[in-house]
């Protein structure tokens, strides 16, 4: 990232009033006109639609289009585009995502699935080698980690389903980003930084990212010409030109013999995409998954993620308990707990529906719920790992099975939401997976390509037990992106949100829904707040927020253990307020902050 970057309707209504009055320090009702310097500010409320992300001049690029009439699929794409120039550590055209969409008109919830694919030569062993799985961090920079790119394809999508506006359109802002360049904050030069020694095994991604050999100073432009040719290119032949032609070939080169420097001794193992693999890509449009949660209905991705069924799972295992009158202590616990045991459950049932029997909606059932919480004391703390149950066939405070390990995921993603006039609204979380993805860059072409197949496990967790994340040809990994909407009864939007961070995107939701849902913050509070991430792990990662007080030693006391961690999570939401207004909100200071934005700030 380039900035490290059972409540009543009523209730809500009154939470969303004290949010509008705004709790950011900076000022809170403001857009950024188009062409000046975008201003970055956690909250916004206005009219006439909203953007949230983590960069200003991807929000104004969102907010640019929202005011020359687009809808919010259009400001999402526009959005998407700018955060590749801007965030290219983050995401990019080299990557994938996943799409959540709420038609105001029909009142629906829409999902497309943009995740990366294995090529069709993969198999299981895919990061066997000699019998051993591969060191993950040698897997990282390699053409072996890169999936074939989802983003423009889900770019196309969404736009021939639901947009207004040609492609080329809603390139031009983030085209002329690429061109003209951007400012470079501290994140920009430290998350380079943090890469500088394997961006240097690549040429062509050391003399983009490390411009005349160096790191790129604070305060600089950074320019991107190739990357703004790139997406000139796409304006004008429309995105198949990265599934067929010149474009896809550099691509399958690049990734079947990547262009590392000889004097670098860096084996960057090949990979086997071909030309078949990208012209065979396709967006999987499915069924969101849906939970029934405080009388709202909350909206989130099926497999290949996990966001949806693991969160929609901790959200039912929280229904019986009454977090808004819990004490703080037991509302973390709870928690806590609950995010535990429906990691237990992703790790056994979630991969690729294509490839694997997922009991979707076994796991967002109720009963099945009931079943897990029962495994939850108020005096004690469950021991991790926690066996998986059976969704299948639930039985009270039953286990059963081999916990399965949470497979590392890099926190590299990126997350935008955002609405427009007519109150669609979108929910769009995108990746090239860890910092700087694979580190290779398609020569000539200005962007990095993933390493999301890292994302499968390497190896069984135990050769007894089916793994449903092993590779496979043309298969999804899993994920954990979670982009959410929430509607209230009458099928309108309460609240729509989503974040990067790897396998706590799913806590990071979480928390963040509970803490706006049940426990009465501001949306932009419920962002704010400190985190915890239980990823069924034998300790609970806490921010200094929650690290340093008096909590920890409280739920130490029950048995909790942590560990302290810098930052977890980036989200940005958008609330709809009464009157057609809308409210945008990012963090205050994670990852240097995010960016809110209005097209008018009052009527």
């Amino acid at each position: 990232m380039r900035r490290p970057v059972a409540r009543s309707l009523a209730v809500l209504a009154v939470s969303a009033a004290v949010a509008a009055v705004g709790a950011a320090a900076p000022p809170a009702d403001r857009g950024s006109p188009a062409g000046s310097p975008a201003e970055k500010v956690p909250v916004a409320t206005g009219y006439g639609g909203a953007v949230a992300s983590v960069d200003a001049d991807a929000s104004a690029a969102g907010i640019e289009v929202l005011r020359k009439g687009g809808n919010a699929v259009d400001a999402a794409v526009a959005t998407a585009a700018a955060l590749g120039v801007t965030e290219p550590y983050s995401a990019g055209i080299g990557g994938g995502g996943y799409f959540v969409y709420y038609d105001a008109r029909s009142r629906t919830v829409h999902t497309v699935d943009g995740r990366e694919t294995a090529p069709l030569t993969a198999d299981a062993g895919l990061f066997v080698e000699n019998g051993t799985p591969l060191p993950f961090a040698e897997a990282v920079s390699s053409g072996l980690a890169v999936g074939t790119p989802g983003t423009p394809a889900t770019w196309r999508t969404v736009l021939d389903r639901w947009g207004s506006k040609r492609l080329g359109t809603l390139l031009e802002p983030a085209e002329r980003l690429a061109r003209d360049g951007f400012t470079v904050d501290a994140t920009f030069r430290e998350q380079t930084a943090a890469n500088e020694t394997r961006f240097r095994y690549f040429p062509d991604t050391a003399e983009l990212f490390l411009p005349g050999g160096r790191l790129p100073a604070v305060g600089s432009t950074f320019k991107n010409p190739d990357l703004a040719r790139t997406y000139d290119e796409l304006a004008r032949k429309g995105v198949g030109a990265l599934y067929r032609g010149d474009l896809a070939q550099d691509i399958v080169d690049t990734v079947n013999k990547p262009p590392v420097d000889p004097a670098s001794g860096w084996n960057a193992r090949p990979g086997e995409l071909s030309a078949k693999d990208l012209a065979a890509y396709r967006t999987r449009l499915q069924a969101p998954t849906r939970t029934s949660y405080r009388g709202l209905g909350v909206y989130s991705m099926a497999p290949s993620s996990s966001g949806g069924t693991t969160v929609g799972e901790a959200l039912n295992i929280l229904e019986r308990t009454d977090l808004s009158k819990a004490s703080e202590v037991r509302y973390l616990h709870r928690f806590i707990e609950a995010s535990r045991i429906a990691f237990a459950d992703r790790g056994r049932w979630v991969g690729d529906p294509a490839f694997e029997d997922v009991p979707t909606r076994e796991l967002l059932s109720q009963r099945y719920a009931d079943s897990r919480e029962c495994l939850i004391r108020d005096d004690a703390v469950l021991t991790s790992p926690v066996a998986p149950g059976d969704p299948r066939d639930p039985a009270p405070c039953a286990t059963g099975g081999t916990a399965a390990p949470t497979t590392y995921e890099g926190d590299s993603t990126t997350h935008l939401t955002v609405a427009d006039k007519w109150g669609n609204v979108v929910a769009y979380t995108l990746t090239i997976e860890q910092t700087g993805g694979s580190g290779i860059t398609v020569p000539g072409r200005g962007f990095l390509l993933n390493n999301e197949l890292t994302d499968f496990s390497f190896a069984p967790a135990d050769p007894a037990v089916h793994d449903p994340n092993l590779p496979g040809p043309g298969k999804r990994p899993r994920s954990s992106m979670s982009p959410t909407i929430v509607l209230d009864r009458h099928g309108k939007p309460v609240v729509a949100l989503g974040s990067p961070g790897g396998a706590t995107i799913i806590t990071t939701v979480l928390q963040t829904l509970t803490g706006f849902l049940d426990r009465g913050l501001p949306l932009v509070d419920a962002i704010a707040a400190p985190r915890a991430s239980q990823r069924n792990a034998a300790r609970t990662e806490l921010e200094p927020g929650l690290y340093d007080s008096g909590l920890r030693e409280r739920l130490e006391a029950i048995g909790h253990s942590f560990r302290l961690t810098p930052e977890i999570g980036a989200a940005t939401a958008v609330q709809r307020l009464a009157g057609g207004k809308w409210l945008a909100a990012a963090e205050r200071t994670r990852r240097g902050g995010g960016s809110a934005m209005v097209v008018r700030p009052a009527r």
